[in-house]
């Protein structure tokens, strides 16, 4: 039950985060730069705070070396074991869902978007128990993250 409250609050808090959107376990925030743009300013943030960013992954550029054509489609990966770790010792299948992530990607009508899985959703997906104080961090920082990545 603590679990499914604090995802509630979690949730609560994601959604009211300025021009935040919150379904399917995503938080998605617009952006005021391109996606290439928004992708370097989330990479110096975080190395800024310490974290490891372990790779950044091109979908535009792999689909047209495939032969196709794909709006630009940028995946940062990025964590840090310190609080990580905590998370899969409250249970280890949310390692499927770590290191983090966050797609920053151009609609149809040009608008960018930097989209990142909702720890509200991790903790209930993986019944995460005795990890709320964790969760918290992880969510307010990753609000922080997109903020600073997004914002001019």
């Amino acid at each position: 039950m603590k679990t499914l409250q604090a995802a509630a609050v979690l949730l609560a808090a994601s959604l009211s985060a300025g021009s935040a959107l919150a379904e399917n376990g995503l938080i998605t925030v617009a952006s005021e730069h391109g996606v290439k743009e928004t992708a370097d300013k989330l990479e110096k943030v975080l190395e800024s705070k310490g974290m490891n960013v372990f790779g950044r992954v091109n979908h535009a550029q792999g689909a047209e070396k495939a032969g196709m054509q794909l709006r630009p489609t940028e995946l940062v990966i990025f964590g840090n074991p310190k609080v990580g770790t905590p998370l899969m010792k409250c249970a280890q299948s949310v390692a499927i869902d770590l290191p983090q992530k966050a797609l920053i990607w151009q609609d149809e009508a040009g608008k960018v978007w930097f989209t990142y899985n909702d720890p509200a959703y991790l903790a209930s997906r993986h019944a995460l128990q005795g990890c709320d104080e964790v969760l918290k961090k992880v969510s307010g920082a990753l609000g922080k993250f997109a903020a600073a990545a997004t914002s001019k």
